[in-house]
Formats: structure tokens, C-alpha cells, sequence
């Protein structure tokens, strides 16, 4: 028998029934949408730091011009690769200012937006990303080897600059579709370049450029969840750190010549900033053969305050160059965090800015 109390508690249900219907509905709506600006498994380093979005304001430049490949030459002149043409590095400076400039802004608008919160700043990224990934940007295979160097070294710069504002939630699905293909496409380039040059045991498949190609690579892996990249650039980790001797030396940075702390240098920070992206997937690479990058850390940083040892070591004096440049040590922050060194943190008290834009800007845990 159907009772006033029935009826009442069945009038009660049908809007609460109605509301139900439409939080469903909106749930079918937003659910493409939150599956677009979640993360994949695969972490990086800023993911745990989520940021609060301000209206500040960003001027976001214009993107630069735009080509499908580089044409561009080496400017070393000797067979160790350590003394410079002025007339040809000029030449390679300017035939690389665009991806140079895309490299920059976008990891400059990047920073930012972790400092400040600005959703301009985050706008921007995706701004820059999206016309470059539209153009198919420097996503051919390149020409030159000077050509595929510039290639991952964009890509590193950019790859990072994404992964630091990816979950701004700024950036539109079409956004974000096209950019992550442009990352895939880019460092299927960049792996091409080193599995082709390795089967010769002295190309540069095993210096420096390895670990920057594994660098890019890795970090682009993590941006489009694609695990096989990711796997890419922790071998190329191991890579590099299976060639450090019990002296820190990587003998094809030695061969230098004049620039052997240089390249020391610049192949420890790409082997850093990888055990910085595994680190944020549960994944110690800074113990990796009992730790040998700890050795290559120490022998850069006595290489720093005492260019001389890498003197004696080439027989050649070392390139004047500037010891607190973030670009010669701005590897150490994140570093020093995991690692106390007062010998490194004294380095890095003298430092104004550890920014550098071909590993995406400021490196982890860094804000100046």
C-alpha cells in the first residue's frame, strides 16, 4: 500500500536523484580533461612541489622563426676538439639563435612560474611549445653532427621547461597533445643520432653528448609518459658513469686538451641532472657502481679552484673560464642538497644565478 510517508520519502529522492544525474554527467565532461593533466607514472622532480597560480603579469616574447632542421658546422679546428675558429663559431652562434631563443624563453618563462605562480608565465610555455611542436621545429633528422648536438640540447631545455609547468593546468588539451608528440618526435631523433654513431666505439656516441642525448631523452620520456625513452636516458647514465676511473677522470674529457675541465664539466651536469629525474621515480643512480660519480664530482670541484690539476694532467693550460658560472656549476645545487659539500657550497655562495637554459633553466632545487 503506497503511504504518505512512501510518497514523501519518493518526492524527497527524485531531486536528490536529478542533482546525482548531474554530477555524473559533469564527472563524463571533466574526466578526458583530468586524465589530460594528470601526471603519467613516471615523475619528475617538480611534480611534488605543486605551485598556487597568481595573475601576475609575463611578457611573453614573440617565437622565434621556425625550421624543420640545421644546417650548421662544428667550429673546432685541432683533433682534440679544444681550440675555436672565432669566424666559424660566430657563423654556428648565429644559424643557432632560434632554437637557442626557443631554449631560453621558454625555460626563463618556466622558472617563472614556479618563483611567482604566474599563470602568464605557465601560458607562455605552452604558448612557445605549441606554435614550435605545430612547426614541426627542428624535428627532422639533422644534416651535420654539430646539427644533431643542437637538436638534444634544444630538447633537454625544452623538455624540462615543460615538465616544470605541466601541471599548472594552464595548457589546453590541443596544447598538450601537440606538444608531447613534438617531444616523442624529437627525441626519437636524438636516439637515431647516438644508436647510429655507436657501433663505432671512439664517435661521440660515448662522450659527453651521450649523456646530454640520455638527458633529453629521459626528461622527454617522463613528459609523454613513455617509459622506453625513460629507460633510454638512465643507460645513458650508466654509460657515462661505467667510463669514470678511480681518479674521477672521464679519459674522452681528458683528450680535450685545453678545454678538458671544461668538457668535464659539461658532462657531469647532463649524469646529474639524470639521477635527478630517477630520483624522483624511487631510483638511486647516485650509487650506481659504488657511487663513481662521486669521484667525477670531486675531481671537478678541485678542477674549479685549482684549474692546474687539469694542466698537469693534458699538458696543456686550461681555457680561462669562469669558475661561479652557473653554467659551470649550477649541477652542484641539487647535489649539495642530497649530498653536504662544503667545498661545493662554498663554490655555490659565490654564484648568482645557476640557471642554464640547456637543462631547463634552474636546476632542481634551485631558485636563484
Amino acid at each position: 500500500m503506497w503511504s504518505l510517508s512512501n510518497h514523501s520519502r519518493s518526492c524527497c529522492a527524485i531531486p536528490r536523484l536529478r542533482r546525482l544525474s548531474q554530477l555524473l554527467a559533469a564527472a563524463l565532461v571533466l574526466c578526458p580533461l583530468i586524465a589530460r593533466a594528470a601526471p603519467s607514472d613516471l615523475q619528475s622532480p617538480w611534480d611534488a612541489q605543486p605551485i598556487a597560480l597568481t595573475e601576475g603579469a609575463y611578457t611573453c616574447p614573440v617565437p622565434p622563426p621556425f625550421s624543420k632542421s640545421l644546417d650548421v658546422e662544428g667550429y673546432y679546428t685541432d683533433a682534440h676538439h679544444s681550440v675555436v675558429d672565432p669566424k666559424m663559431f660566430e657563423a654556428t652562434r648565429k644559424a643557432t639563435q632560434a632554437p637557442e631563443d626557443l631554449g631560453r624563453w621558454t625555460t626563463q618563462a618556466a622558472d617563472a612560474y614556479r618563483r611567482h605562480g604566474s599563470r602568464a608565465a605557465a601560458a607562455c610555455v605552452y604558448s612557445l611549445l605549441d606554435a614550435a611542436a605545430r612547426a614541426h621545429a627542428w624535428a627532422d633528422a639533422m644534416p651535420t653532427s654539430q646539427g644533431s648536438y643542437e637538436q638534444k640540447w634544444l630538447l633537454a631545455g625544452v623538455a624540462v621547461a615543460y615538465l616544470k609547468v605541466r601541471l599548472s593546468g594552464v595548457g589546453t588539451p590541443g596544447q598538450e597533445k601537440d606538444i608531447r608528440k613534438w617531444l616523442g618526435s624529437v627525441a626519437g631523433r636524438a636516439i637515431d643520432y647516438v644508436e647510429q654513431k655507436e657501433r663505432s666505439p671512439n664517435s661521440d656516441a660515448w662522450n659527453n653528448h651521450r649523456y646530454w642525448a640520455g638527458f633529453a631523452v629521459c626528461a622527454a620520456g617522463i613528459a609523454i609518459g613513455n617509459r622506453s625513452d625513460y629507460e633510454w636516458g638512465i643507460s645513458s647514465y650508466k654509460a657515462g658513469v661505467d667510463q669514470i676511473l678511480p681518479d674521477g677522470v672521464l679519459p674522452r674529457e681528458m683528450a680535450r686538451a685545453g678545454r678538458a675541465l671544461h668538457y668535464h664539466l659539461f658532462a657531469l651536469a647532463p649524469l646529474i641532472m639524470i639521477a635527478e629525474l630517477a630520483e624522483a621515480n624511487g631510483l638511486d643512480l647516485y650509487s650506481y657502481r659504488n657511487g663513481a660519480i662521486h669521484r667525477l664530482v670531486q675531481l671537478c670541484a678541485a678542477g674549479l679552484e685549482n684549474p692546474a690539476i687539469f694542466a698537469n694532467a693534458t699538458g696543456v693550460p686550461q681555457e680561462d673560464f669562469d669558475a661561479t658560472a652557473g653554467t659551470s656549476i649550477g649541477w652542484a645545487v641539487p647535489y649539495v642538497r642530497r649530498f653536504p659539500n662544503a667545498q661545493l657550497s662554498a663554490l655555490l655562495a659565490n654564484v648568482r644565478n645557476t640557471s642554464f637554459w640547456m637543462w631547463g633553466g634552474l636546476p632542481p632545487g634551485g631558485t636563484s
